[in-house]
């Protein structure tokens, strides 16, 4: 989501109120040539925008890591998570398939539950930029909540964190914790 340029709108509407009363000669020669700042701005979010939704819309179905890259790494940078961290996840969530829907309802790459899908701003869970951007969000979330314990944080993205502040750690859970770790380690040993 972009920038909210509404009140700079009502000031620079405003300004050209004023300057039309001022100077009508000179304000009706040059309005049709004026770019306002804020338009400029808006247009160049909404370029950026449709890029990204043009970008994401011929990815689908099973996948690999060398068509979402670039994404991964994005994200990895941005969130703090070691990129081998998701790529493990991905693997073990959904087979790196983006059309994946979990028989509990989890949907996409890193098969996002649609309530928390919803809470990390995800509009379309299919979208493998919006779904692993999500999903890298929430466990870096999770790590951060856990004070860098990536167990743990895996467990609660698994299982809920309610269930790992309980101390209630199903053992599907911990079986996944298990497996995305071994993973991720042999993932940062080939580096």
């Amino acid at each position: 989501m972009g920038p909210n340029f509404t009140n700079i709108s009502k000031v620079l509407n405003r300004i050209d109120e004023i300057n039309r009363q001022m100077m009508p000669d000179m304000y009706q020669q040059t309005q049709p040539l004026r770019s306002r700042f804020v338009d400029v701005l808006n247009d160049v979010n909404n370029a950026q925008r449709n890029a990204r939704t043009r970008s994401r819309s011929n990815i689908s179905g099973k996948t690999n890591y060398d068509e979402l890259k670039d994404v991964i790494n994005e994200c990895a940078e941005k969130y703090n998570i070691d990129q081998e961290l998701i790529r493990a996840m991905i693997q073990v969530e959904s087979g790196w398939n983006t059309d994946a829907v979990s028989n509990k309802g989890a949907q996409g790459l890193m098969q996002l539950m649609p309530r928390t899908a919803a809470m990390l701003g995800v509009e379309d869970p299919f979208d493998p930029v919006q779904n692993i951007e999500g999903g890298v969000r929430y466990i870096s979330d999770l790590t951060d909540k856990y004070r860098g314990d990536i167990e743990k944080a895996l467990a609660a993205y698994n299982a809920g964190p309610a269930r790992v502040d309980a101390g209630n750690i199903p053992e599907v859970s911990k079986r996944y914790v298990r497996n995305i770790m071994s993973i991720y380690r042999k993932l940062r040993e080939v580096g």
